[in-house]
């Protein structure tokens, strides 16, 4: 496990509020002030910690009214892209949160590896086997997720593995939406408000395919090449060899008369896909789950 601090000058200590940037509606004020309340109350926690909008904010709010009775630990896999875990460093970093990383072992277990469709039960039971203990050891802290409340009307297993380990959901117990913790992240000057959704790298694949490390490297990989050309909200779904790209809509027209096309091909192949099409319906969130 590796444990990283760091300070921001613009993170206040303990008792005092970040700096509101932006004015909120006052539903929304209203909203953040619950929630304050709400992760002050449990005295300690521990964030399970991505680096998502959504756990960052529940992180954040715990790093304002605890200090350093809040940690935020992140399960580290191959399921996690690289440039997420690297993103999800800089932003603790950033916030001067107290951090940790452990590694978890969903591959191991089949409920996991073999993609069933309450795959994500495996995952989370995985972690929060991990995150149960190290909260146990920080005296008896309370364990907090980024589940928001648009998230409970969505195919998620693994909500129901994190209730029964304990965990709390603060922004779904308070009815507080995905649309709502961007507009409180903004007016909290947090740089990553508008940070497109990244669900693991797992759910690039149909449930029933076998998933390993090998998989999910060379999805990563692929990603990361149509990243770095500017495509920050991308899929790359993985059907057998054949490589799927999703783009939003407004961008379909730009990737596919992109001057790197067959550069971008080539890459691919060179990965070990041995096809690679280009989705016309876009990105649509959850559409493993059609």
């Amino acid at each position: 496990m590796v444990e990283v601090n760091a300070s921001s000058p613009g993170v206040p200590s303990t008792g005092s509020l970040m700096r509101q940037l932006e004015p909120l509606q006052a539903d929304d004020q209203r909203q953040l002030e619950r929630l304050r309340h709400e992760i002050r109350a449990y005295g300690r926690v521990v964030v399970a910690y991505s680096g998502g909008v959504d756990s960052a904010l529940v992180a954040t709010i715990a790093q304002e009214q605890l200090g350093a009775q809040a940690t935020a630990i992140t399960g580290v896999s191959p399921a996690l892209a690289p440039h997420l875990l690297q993103e999800a460093r800089q932003q603790a970093a950033w916030l001067g949160l107290r951090h940790q990383e452990v590694a978890t072992e969903e591959l191991k277990d089949p409920h996991y590896s073999s993609n069933p469709t309450d795959r994500c039960f495996a995952c989370k039971r995985e972690l929060h086997r991990h995150l149960g203990p190290l909260a146990a050891a920080a005296e008896g802290a309370q364990v907090l997720d980024g589940v928001n409340a648009d998230d409970l009307s969505d195919h998620r297993p693994g909500i129901q593995a994190a209730r029964e380990a304990g965990v709390m959901s603060p922004l779904a117990d308070l009815g507080i939406t995905k649309m709502q913790v961007r507009e409180l992240s903004k007016a909290l000057g947090l740089p990553w408000w508008d940070k497109p959704a990244q669900p693991c790298l797992a759910s690039r694949f149909p449930y029933g395919e076998g998933i390993n490390a090998e998989r999910l490297q060379r999805v990563a990989q692929a990603e990361a090449w149509l990243i770095a050309r500017g495509f920050a909200a991308v899929r790359v779904r993985s059907q057998g060899l054949a490589a799927r790209i999703e783009v939003p809509a407004d961008q379909i027209v730009a990737l596919a008369q992109h001057p790197e096309r067959d550069a971008l091909v080539e890459a691919f192949l060179d990965l070990g896909f041995t096809a690679v099409s280009l989705d016309l319906e876009g990105l649509v969130s959850g559409k493993l789950n059609r």
